[in-house]
């Protein structure tokens, strides 16, 4: 029987290329989305029967108890948690509003929080399972204009450092990946300018792709990295060397 992994927003970008990694190291994959249906769907459509969409607030933290507690009982044991959704947003700091700090915070470190919740109350009953966080190169380093999305990832890396602590006598490993400069959505709004500027800071010299981060998020998830725990990799070209 296949192991399950769950995939949080998943229907674009670097949780699609998530998703289909998965998917191809032989996982079933239940993966979430919250504005994409179209694309979630679409994307379950072409891998197959062993991909399902369930659309999902993760700020809800109700709702992420009910969507968990449906694909335990209808899709599969969840062996794999990929904390992926999150929000991007550049402003600068005095600018930040109380609401656009709260949302920021919610979505991007609240929400890993009521999904790794919600997955462990069955994980650590059978005594096994990976929970992979999604973080940032500006929750490593900081990002100018971008104080809140950085303090939330920032959150995310000391989350998955003092989780891995609490859970690894349950045989329960809890890692994070930090992307750094990715093409995706969150990109698109830069010129050119801004990519080569952001390209040549990192010694190899490129962009990334949600291919790479999907690679290392495929390697947590693999037996191979079983003895590892509490531990961030980053995928940034080398920015921050």
């Amino acid at each position: 029987m296949k192991k399950v992994a769950l995939v949080t927003g998943g229907a674009k970008g670097i949780g699609s290329a998530v998703v289909k990694r998965l998917i191809n190291d032989g996982y079933k994959v239940a993966l979430t989305y919250n504005n994409s249906e179209e694309k979630a769907l679409k994307l379950c459509a072409d891998m197959g029967a062993g991909c399902r969409a369930y659309k999902l607030d993760i700020t809800d933290s109700n709702s992420v108890n009910s969507v968990v507690s449906d694909i335990e009982k209808n899709f599969g044991e969840i062996a794999i948690l990929v904390n992926n959704a999150g929000i991007a947003e550049q402003t600068l700091f005095t600018d930040i509003t109380d609401e656009m700090w709260h949302r920021m915070i919610e979505t991007n470190l609240s929400g890993a929080f009521y999904c790794s919740r919600a997955v462990l109350k069955y994980m650590i009953n059978r005594k096994s399972g990976k929970i992979i966080n999604i973080s940032s190169i500006w929750g490593e380093t900081g990002g100018s204009c971008e104080v809140h999305y950085s303090a939330s990832k920032a959150g995310i890396i000391g989350m998955t450092k003092a989780l891995a602590k609490e859970v690894g006598l349950s045989g329960i490993t809890v890692n994070s990946v930090s992307p750094g400069v990715i093409l995706t959505d969150m990109t698109s709004h830069f010129d050119e300018e801004t990519m080569n500027s952001l390209k040549e800071e990192a010694p190899l010299n490129k962009i990334g792709t949600p291919e790479d981060v999907a690679g290392a998020v495929s390697f947590l998830a693999s037996k191979d990295a079983d003895f590892i725990t509490g531990q961030n990799i980053s995928v940034n070209g080398g920015m921050n060397i």
